[in-house]
């Protein structure tokens, strides 16, 4: 956080001098000691959320990828008049551990067209959909393989 902080701090200056390098090396030391203070935030934790970087990159165009599958998906549902939707809530055990997960595997949800995150409670997800079919796998699925990876 440090270093992030010192970087931020050298990019707003616009121009790099030995007063500056300094002055900002201790404004980025006040600060990052009040956040670790007030926050909580340790360098331990720092470096765990720096090792998830790369599953979040991976996360992102899965989750576009499923977006862009649902969006098809509920335009030929729309668009087939013999096919009627069965609009339906459904409950999905997750198997998460932590709110956050919960909470970035809900709004992917919400996300998704034809799927709104309605309920979390615990590790399960109450989610209505446009049809049962939309959201079946989804306890199973790479976005939550993804984010149980996370987690570890």
């Amino acid at each position: 956080m440090y270093l992030l902080l010192f970087l931020l701090w050298l990019v707003l200056n616009g121009r790099v001098t030995v007063e500056i390098c300094l002055f900002g090396l201790g404004i980025t030391a006040l600060i990052g000691t009040a956040a670790y203070a007030l926050f909580g935030y340790t360098p331990k934790r720092d470096l765990r959320f720096l090792l998830r970087v790369p599953l979040f990159l991976v996360y992102i165009p899965v989750l576009v990828l499923q977006i862009l599958r649902a969006s098809v998906g509920v335009l030929v549902a729309i668009l087939n008049p013999k096919r009627p939707l069965k609009q339906a809530l459904v409950v999905v055990e997750t198997g998460l551990k932590s709110g956050f997960a919960l909470f970035v595997l809900a709004n992917s949800i919400t996300l998704t067209p034809g799927t709104i995150s309605v309920r979390s409670n615990g590790s399960r997800i109450t989610v209505h959909c446009l049809s049962r079919e939309m959201i079946e796998g989804v306890e199973n699925g790479l976005l939550c393989r993804l984010l149980k990876r996370m987690e570890a």
